[in-house]
């Protein structure tokens, strides 16, 4: 069983009376999602993307793939939000935060930020290099990853020549429509498409994820295997019968019972970047009406040394999703010492896996003692298989819950609001009155 939920901890928080209660609930809404009836029923196409996906695209994608990995020292993923986090987060979970230390194609993230120095580091380190972009934009009108899509075209078509530089760009973008896809189509970019169903925060597994996992890469083969896995796992129609079900109920009992934080923890550090997926996915999908949970992480042991003594005794506002990994990739043996000068002979011969799974049991049951309910999600092992069935685990949690708030789990409204005032300021014409 890769992704299974472990629910011991909930124990003093959550009585089975609840579960029942809210169980005719979920199914009602669970059915909504399955019928493509509720509300933003034009973005749940993920939900049978892991049967239907287009096969001949994802084989055009793993071609690209071995193309740039043979022609490319740099692929450079220009793109913002869900267009880039999650591909980011597939790739430092499978390959570590030090990836690009140990590829010897470096995959560089841009256009998620207006910070100059940011961008400014990230050309020299393209410097000299041969160098391949993926712009991923639906509409092609994203400020952040269009002004870096305008920089690093320059800098190809300089280095290169347009025609030459054309055939080192590839386009995620809409299948028709844009100023992305109109561009593409002029200057011969390969282009693949991000389905007119899927919003971009549930698109890790669409050509927006797939081409920088595969060009850095890993199996997307096994990537959406493990995810029909997870849509044959995770289908049943009641709590009993379904953890993402079950999950999806305990977040929204806990919201109820005033916990407004859902701090989603685990103890390996290239998972920071699937932290940062979860927090876009729940934050865009849930914060709405002033309703949803704030989503906010931490990667253990190392934070409990800063936030561990608020989380252990501060206000009680916070709830606490474990991500625990059975088996380990690489690991390291403490040593013994004959003096035995810093006391830890008690573990030599250990793996540090072993220590690190017991701080983290240690954790869940100080928190717990706390007065922190802890939810722990299992996952054995760190592979491409396990990763896509703990993906669609996330995404279906994460539509039910919305559903289960009352809210549009699939549109982003309130994302506008700062955008209108940035254009004013700028003096974008048709903004500044």
């Amino acid at each position: 069983m890769a992704v299974s939920l472990n629910t011991e901890y909930l124990k003093d928080f959550i009585d089975e009376s609840e579960y029942s209660a809210i169980d005719s609930q979920v199914r009602l809404v669970q059915a909504l999602l399955r019928s493509g009836a509720g509300e933003g029923h034009d973005y749940v196409g993920w939900v049978d993307l892991p049967d239907n996906y287009d096969r001949e695209e994802v084989d055009r994608i793993k071609k690209a793939a071995e193309k740039i990995r043979s022609d490319s020292d740099v692929l450079v993923v220009i793109g913002i939000g869900g267009s880039y986090l999650g591909a980011r987060g597939v790739i430092e979970l499978l390959g570590s935060q030090y990836f690009n230390d140990f590829s010897d194609l470096k995959v560089y993230f841009a256009g998620n930020t207006l910070s100059g120095d940011a961008l400014k580091k990230i050309i020299r380190l393209c410097e000299g290099k041969r160098i391949s972009l993926n712009v991923i934009s639906k509409s092609g009108t994203t400020t952040e990853s269009s002004i870096a899509f305008r920089i690093f075209r320059a800098m190809l078509e300089k280095q290169y020549g347009k025609q030459e530089a054309a055939s080192r760009i590839y386009a995620t973008t809409d299948k028709a429509r844009g100023t992305l896809k109109k561009l593409a189509d002029k200057e011969g970019y390969e282009t693949f498409v991000i389905p007119d169903d899927v919003g971009g925060r549930y698109s890790v597994l669409t050509p927006v994820g797939l081409l920088p996992i595969a060009a850095a890469g890993f199996d997307i083969d096994a990537l959406l295997a493990g995810a029909q896995n997870g849509k044959k796992r995770f289908s049943g129609e009641e709590i009993g019968t379904s953890d993402a079900l079950k999950y999806a109920a305990i977040r929204n009992i806990l919201s109820r019972k005033g916990k407004s934080i859902e701090l989603t923890v685990s103890f390996e550090p290239a998972f920071t970047m699937m932290n940062e997926w979860l927090k876009q996915l729940y934050g865009e999908s849930e914060g709405k009406q002033h309703k949803g949970l704030f989503p906010a992480s931490c990667i253990f042991s190392t934070d409990l040394h800063s936030m561990g003594q608020y989380i252990q005794d501060g206000a009680r506002q916070l709830f606490e999703t474990f991500i625990r990994f059975g088996e380990a990739g690489e690991d390291v043996e403490v040593p013994y010492e004959i003096d035995d000068s810093d006391e830890l002979n008690f573990i030599a011969g250990k793996n540090l896996s072993y220590v690190n799974d017991k701080a983290l049991k240690a954790t869940e049951q100080a928190h717990v003692s706390g007065g922190v309910p802890c939810i722990e999600i299992n996952v054995d092992r760190i592979d491409e298989e396990n990763l896509g069935e703990l993906i669609y685990f996330f995404e279906l949690t994460c539509g039910i819950s919305g559903y289960l708030l009352g809210v549009n789990p699939f549109n982003q409204p309130g994302v506008e609001a700062y955008k209108k005032n940035m254009f004013k300021l700028l003096g974008k014409p048709g903004y500044t009155d």
